[in-house]
């Protein structure tokens, strides 16, 4: 099995419910199993700010589908979700971001791992760190270790 950790973020409809159905839409992906998530998390939005807020998680999965394979399948899980893919950083029903895949670096058009943006952002680093307390980001360092570089970004636990 490989380790794989997805972001789930919405901030249309109720986005907490819909971020709770996420988390079981991930526990029924084919060759998968969620073995931890996350606390829901408020947050500001970051690029676009004339929007909701958002309600952001991060999902541990135990999975042997292949990171292009897993794209694909939380995709699907967008669009099962009414995702419409409009503006970058604008509001959504759901997003799901592949943040982290073994310790795999891939540099793809559609797959870039670890996401180019993860450490840069509370929204991910806050509920990784909650279920990943000593992961490292390849190429970057401990998770912990980028936390106080986001603490200005408003972020509350729910």
């Amino acid at each position: 099995m490989n380790t794989a950790y997805v972001a789930l973020g919405a901030n249309l409809g109720d986005p907490a419910a819909t971020v709770r159905a996420a988390f079981g839409a991930l526990a029924n992906l084919p060759e998968s199993r969620v073995s931890r998530s996350s606390s829901l998390y408020r947050t500001a939005p970051v690029g676009l700010t004339d929007q909701p807020d958002f309600i952001n998680a991060v999902a541990e999965l135990q999975t042997t589908l292949a990171p292009e394979a897993l794209l694909e399948a939380l995709f699907d899980i967008e669009q099962r979700f009414g995702r419409i893919r409009a503006d970058k950083n604008g509001p959504r029903t759901l997003d799901l971001d592949l943040l982290l895949y073994d310790d795999q670096v891939i540099d793809l058009p559609h797959l870039t791992l670890p996401h180019p943006r993860l450490h840069l952002r509370a929204f991910v680093l806050q509920p990784l760190a909650e279920i990943a307390p000593q992961l490292v980001i390849p190429g970057r360092g401990a998770v912990a270790a980028w936390l106080p570089a986001v603490a200005n970004q408003g972020i509350v636990k729910l």
